[in-house]
């Protein structure tokens, strides 16, 4: 399997390289040259697999001839055998044809588990294999930090900087992160919103002369390998639903374009999909492409749902790329233009055609709550505010009621007790087990200004395992 760049200028890579270069040296984002498809007979053999075993089946084109199959499926069983429910990715049903698809029970309780447990063991095979030592720098606007920090923390040949927005994620995302103590574990909270951390971290993959030496790799979901893992999860589901016989739909709250990317690739490799619908806060850029065809920068507001409070979506280029005809240098003029004017509109027939798959809605925090607060009367079942906007989205954009709705259940609710609390769900959430004593532990992280050479100056002071680069 080889990878090529959204905008057409950098060479093409293997898994293996690509799995340590993240961005690509043009700017652009790696893709498959050529999307794996199965037929529907394979999907159907795949009903009632554990997930680690469907996993391999649905990953292993992307890794072919980088890592062998027996290697792979240790990997993929131990990583999916730290999660607490042994179905993984169980189902929830909320009515007669309405579904959560609960990924919150990973080792941090969200999504990200998914893939960033992968992407650390991935990287401690690949490094160990070829002698070498990374840095990792990551934005967090919550969840991907402390799932990136647990599923590295162990790697011998990586020191991780997980940036995250100064006071502007949740008690229980911040703690997971700077309780995680380790030599070569260092949390950031910088000075400014989650789009300055994600710039800070794009601009150091662009010049990486202040590492002197040593190469940066990317837990963001610019990095193939998590887009890759979250393709998984929407084969998993449909397959619980009666797929490949059927359709189903998906409802996905999201904010950099990613977990809904690797459902648009599930659906062009063989999954019958029927509808993909955006779910988004009051910070709609997506909804208004989805919507409208703006692709408009606008200020960035701090909501309930703050794991999607993000005014850039980094994954969008992917699509955008499929949309233009994989056509690389219309992609790098459109991008250099956002990055110009703040916003683009592509021509009416590309906007056409992601309409047919694509719906969209922006969700404020009053809907939110009321979603979280409907849903809890009608159930007894307690959505985070991420999931609450899948369901509220789903309830308003669903096509077809013949057709299954799934909903990505994105994060466990006591991440976000605000919101549950505003939404007057009076059942008290309690943190699991490994997780009890979260709010006694001690913490450690380091407050910066919002500015890039600061930044740099403390990966290059504070990397190698508190030796300077």
């Amino acid at each position: 399997m080889r990878y090529i760049s959204t905008r057409g200028q950098a060479p093409a890579l293997n898994f293996e390289d690509v799995l340590l270069a993240g961005l690509a040296t043009d700017g652009g984002l790696y893709v498959p040259e050529c999307l794996p498809r199965f037929t529907q007979e394979e999907i159907a053999s795949w009903a009632g697999l554990p997930y680690h075993e469907l996993a391999f089946r649905v990953m292993r084109p992307f890794v072919a001839g980088s890592i062998p199959d027996a290697d792979f499926k240790k990997i993929l069983e131990e990583t999916y055998g730290v999660f607490a429910h042994s179905a993984v990715a169980p189902l929830r049903q909320l009515n007669g044809n309405e579904w959560v698809l609960e990924l919150f029970h990973g080792p941090t309780l969200a999504f990200k588990d998914f893939a960033l447990q992968l992407l650390g063991r991935l990287l401690d095979y690949t490094l160990e294999k070829r002698g070498e030592r990374v840095v990792i720098v990551g934005a967090t606007s919550g969840d991907t930090g402390s799932a990136a920090i647990e599923g590295c923390k162990h790697c011998e040949n990586v020191d991780i900087f997980i940036l995250h927005p100064h006071n502007r994620v949740s008690e229980v995302q911040r703690r997971q992160m700077t309780t995680i103590f380790g030599e070569n574990i260092h949390n950031i909270a910088i000075e400014g919103n989650f789009d300055d951390c994600q710039e800070m971290v794009k601009n150091s993959f662009a010049d990486q002369s202040f590492l002197k030496g040593t190469r940066l790799v990317a837990v963001n979901s610019i990095n193939w390998a998590r887009i890759m893992a979250q393709i998984v999860y929407y084969f998993h589901a449909a397959l619980q639903l009666g797929g490949p016989a059927r359709s189903v739909s998906f409802s996905v709250p999201t904010g950099n374009f990613g977990d809904i990317f690797a459902g648009y690739l599930a659906r062009n490799m063989g999954l019958p999909i029927n509808q993909l619908i955006v779910a988004t806060n009051r910070n709609d850029i997506l909804h208004r492409f989805m919507s409208g065809n703006q692709y408009v920068k606008e200020t960035l507001h701090a909501t309930l749902s703050p794991s999607m409070d993000i005014m850039v979506s980094s994954n969008f280029e992917r699509l955008l790329f499929d949309l233009h005809g994989r056509n690389g240098a219309a992609i790098a003029g459109l991008m250099d233009n956002f990055k110009q004017g703040g916003g683009f509109s592509v021509e009416q027939e590309r906007w056409t055609e992601a309409r047919k798959l694509f719906d969209s809605l922006a969700v404020d925090d009053a809907q939110t709550c009321e979603t979280i607060a409907e849903v809890y009367e009608q159930t007894g079942e307690v959505l985070d505010p991420h999931t609450a906007i899948g369901v509220k989205a789903a309830r308003e954009c669903r096509r077809s009621l013949d057709i299954p709705m799934v909903i990505l259940g994105t994060a466990h609710p006591v991440k976000f007790p605000d919101a549950v609390e505003k939404a007057g769900v009076g059942k008290a959430l309690e943190l699991p087990a490994h997780l009890s004593d979260l709010f006694e532990r001690d913490e450690r992280c380091t407050v910066l200004p919002n500015d890039l050479k600061a930044v740099q100056a403390f990966v290059s002071q504070h990397g190698n395992r508190g030796k300077p680069l």
